[in-house]
């Protein structure tokens, strides 16, 4: 018998009763792509960031990048009705977006993203709407560049994936209960999410200095928010494991490929809100 079978069984019957979180690369992957995006603003960009977040906690890019997701908790209703503005399923072949077919309405991230900036880059638009236009595309672009966010697989994303991973790496906090000896009951999107990024064992300050190089080199191509889409679903096979018992072999060998896709979020975020918030 496999060493992780008892808890596999169990992780399958656990799963099925429990909701998916609808976070991207978890806290500190989005901070990531905040702090990260900063450093790279123009500095009318940056003024106009200052200002639009100056009533916040914390009045910058990473401090608002869980905003979207904290939703959850600060105001379910608005949560509900952004819940399908974080993703984006790829239905056709070679992941090629089609906004008729993969996001009517506009109720996916690409669209989400598109919506977002047209507020954001409107003057005469309440400073509340600007506002929160900013911090949603904050974290919308941290989305789309995860793979599992903008995938083509009939399994919403990797969370009917089932997956135990032995770790020592705590569980966040709504998992706490299917974390035992040292084994995560999860799926793989929970892993792609948290655990692929947390496994460098590094906070913000010390993983941001980390990235520090491959920011300032990054390919940043793919000018579109449906380009991104497509260039995320095309890597999302990768994350598949043969396995659904996986370890630290596993986050360690997906880390490089989560960087990058955090490294070029960033980069193309700053692009974006360079371009959007130019001195008009």
């Amino acid at each position: 018998m496999h060493r992780y079978l008892p808890s596999f069984i169990a992780v399958l019957v656990v799963l099925a009763a429990v909701p998916a979180p609808a976070n991207a690369w978890g806290a500190l992957g989005h901070q990531l792509v905040g702090a990260l995006a900063q450093t790279r603003l123009t500095p009318q960009a940056d003024a106009q960031v200052r200002a639009l977040l100056r009533d916040e906690p914390e009045p910058t890019l990473a401090g608002v990048a869980m905003w979207a997701d904290n939703l959850r908790t600060t105001d379910p209703d608005r949560f509900k009705a952004t819940s399908r503005w974080h993703y984006v399923n790829l239905s056709g072949d070679n992941c090629h977006y089609d906004a008729a077919r993969d996001c009517p309405g506009g109720e996916c991230v690409v669209g989400a993203i598109e919506t977002q900036t047209r507020l954001l880059a409107d003057r005469s638009q309440p400073f509340e709407v600007r506002r929160d236009a900013l911090k949603f595309v904050v974290h919308f672009v941290g989305d789309v560049h995860q793979p599992m966010h903008a995938g083509h697989r009939p399994d919403k994303g990797g969370n009917d994936f089932p997956i135990t991973l032995r770790t020592d790496i705590p569980p966040e906090e709504y998992a706490r209960d299917r974390y035992q000896n040292g084994v995560m009951a999860t799926n793989l999107h929970s892993v792609s999410d948290y655990y692929v990024l947390a496994s460098a064992y590094l906070d913000l300050e010390a993983y941001s200095r980390r990235l520090a190089a491959p920011l300032r080199s990054s390919w940043v191509l793919q000018r579109t928010p449906a380009k991104w889409a497509s260039e995320s679903c095309g890597l999302s096979d990768r994350y598949y494991p043969a396995s659904h018992e996986m370890d630290a072999t596993y986050l360690n060998r997906m880390r490089p490929l989560a960087e990058q896709r955090v490294v070029r979020a960033a980069r193309r975020l700053a692009r974006l809100l360079n371009a959007t918030l130019a001195a008009p």
